[in-house]
């Protein structure tokens, strides 16, 4: 009896050590993981850039031209920003001076417009006589690009 109970240890302990023989081996181990979290780091990175590209598009209008033609205020700009631009008013002299305009500026398109007076009821002016008015192109974002026109 005791010596069934040592054979069935010894056996016991021979499958046991055959098992670990079984297994892979810590190097080849090693590199799967390794393979693995480069994997994971790649694809981190190009969802991340993904993200950023979305997240870093901005608008920036420049006026390119400001004049007085003699009867008219000629603006002339150009969307240099990463991002569509929607002009929804101009302002003249810091109140609104021409309302209600949808124009959308694609990126490295040019707006222009011309405009006498501003619209009756819009609470902005173009003073004349030899004064400088501030004329200013206002987005739907909230941006506001000033430019000074000299009006004789």
């Amino acid at each position: 009896m005791v010596e069934e109970r040592i054979n069935y240890w010894i056996a016991r302990r021979l499958r046991v050590k055959g098992r670990k023989n079984s297994g892979i081996s810590p190097v080849v181990a090693t590199v799967i993981l390794v393979a693995v979290a480069i994997v994971i780091a790649i694809a981190v990175a190009f969802w991340a850039s993904g993200l950023v590209g979305v997240f870093t598009r901005f608008e920036k209008i420049e006026i390119v031209a400001a004049y007085w033609d003699g009867s008219n205020v000629v603006l002339i700009a150009r969307n240099t920003g990463s991002s569509i631009a929607v002009i929804d008013m101009i302002m003249a002299n810091g109140a609104p001076c021409i309302t209600g305009l949808a124009e959308t500026v694609s990126i490295g398109s040019t707006f222009s417009t011309q405009f006498a007076a501003c619209a009756a009821g819009a609470g902005g002016r173009i003073i004349t006589g030899g004064v400088t008015n501030e004329i200013a192109l206002h987005t739907t974002s909230g941006k506001t690009y000033p430019v000074a026109v000299l009006i004789p």
